[in-house]
């Protein structure tokens, strides 16, 4: 008995890491691809109306505070040495630099606060409310670092044709033209995790 035990607990914990591994490359590399659709019409300022951040809740709410983080880092790496995984085919340190640096950053420092919301004490799931709040809260996240960085960016950028900006216009193009999105990826990010919401905490967390 002892040696079927043995036996049964490396195997185990062998294809948890495999399926944890999987799910991170998963969602790294779906973020890469929703990246590469065309964009919704852009706000002023370039900022690109796309699906990434719907990827980037439902990778926080599969894969937990520590995978979800280490998959939006890994796309992050994997853009910064040059891969085209970025919104329209960017590439580069450039961009992380750019203008939407600070949204793509977001994508990292969200992942924490979207596990956190959807997680009890006992680590069993909360309800589909939690999960509203947990995109709300992942989408506020992204936008508190991306609009102080377009701004400023934007500010000290020498190119001419680069214009500066006010606070409030890097706040109106920067995150209120994103709200209607924002309502309608929290709505499907809410169906996909009723479902899919338990298995992920019982086997990815």
């Amino acid at each position: 008995m002892a040696t079927t035990t043995h036996g049964i607990a490396p195997l185990a914990g062998t294809r948890q890491i495999a399926l944890r591994a999987s799910m991170i490359t998963l969602f790294t590399l779906l973020l890469g691809f929703v990246s590469q659709l065309p964009p919704f019409p852009i706000g002023r300022f370039g900022v690109p109306q796309t699906m990434q951040s719907l990827v980037v809740i439902l990778a926080a709410l599969h894969l937990g505070p520590r995978w979800g983080t280490a998959s939006m880092t890994l796309y992050i790496l994997v853009g910064a040495l040059g891969a085209k995984a970025f919104s329209d085919g960017g590439a580069g340190l450039g961009v992380i630099l750019g203008q939407t640096g600070g949204y793509i950053l977001g994508f990292v420092a969200s992942q924490p606060v979207i596990a956190a919301c959807v997680r009890r004490p006992d680590g069993s799931p909360r309800g589909w409310g939690a999960v509203v709040l947990a995109s709300l809260a992942g989408h506020a996240v992204v936008f508190t670092i991306g609009v102080p960085w377009l701004y400023i960016t934007r500010k000290l950028d020498a190119n001419p044709a680069i214009s500066a900006i006010t606070i409030s216009e890097a706040v109106r193009h920067g995150c209120l033209i994103f709200i209607p999105g924002t309502i309608i990826k929290t709505a499907i990010a809410v169906i996909i995790a009723r479902f899919s919401l338990p298995w992920a905490m019982r086997r990815v967390w």
